[in-house]
């Protein structure tokens, strides 16, 4: 089956409203064009340099999406053209996603990444961190992102039952 056609075979399936990401990380431009011409138009990197040498030359009707973990020093290479950065978890990322937003004249959707995996190698903010950053003063005066969401990776494990305790656990 070629990409084309699993594009369309997956969108075929999925309920009304929910976006496909196709996540293109590694994989060369001829793959990716060939997901557009299937009618594929949101991917997923997780490097900044790779997505911003794609979007130069990809059409421009694409939604970029970052999935992988930012640099705040990397930032300024895709504020002019991402879509949505999902894992946004610290006030410091944010500040600079704004700060390059503004530069940009654009306004950059956000989701912030919520730990709830015990991994020490896992990135994201806690509950109660969430909480004090979305009533912080800061935050506030962000005219350049949108905080549209959250974010978070579980464990890998095929055990499900651990999985879904420790999403319990954050729950409450």
């Amino acid at each position: 089956m070629s990409i084309s056609e699993n594009i369309l075979k997956i969108k075929s399936k999925l309920p009304e409203g929910v976006s496909l990401v196709a996540v293109s990380k590694t994989k060369p431009i001829s793959d990716l064009l060939e997901a557009y011409n299937g009618g594929q138009r949101i991917f997923g990197e997780n490097k900044i340099q790779e997505m911003a040498s794609k979007f130069n030359e990809m059409p421009k009707d694409i939604a970029w999406h970052m999935i992988g973990h930012i640099q705040r020093n990397k930032v300024k290479y895709m504020a002019p053209f991402v879509s949505l950065i999902h894992g946004v978890d610290s006030l410091r990322l944010l500040t600079e996603i704004n700060k390059q937003a503004l530069k940009n004249n654009r306004i950059i959707d956000c989701l912030l990444q919520v730990k709830i995996a015990a991994e020490e190698n896992k990135f994201g903010l806690s509950e109660n961190e969430v909480l004090n950053l979305l009533a912080s003063e800061e935050i506030k005066n962000f005219q350049n992102i949108k905080i549209v969401g959250l974010m978070g990776m579980a464990t890998f494990t095929d055990n499900q039952a651990v999985s879904y305790t420790h999403l319990r656990a954050h729950e409450t």
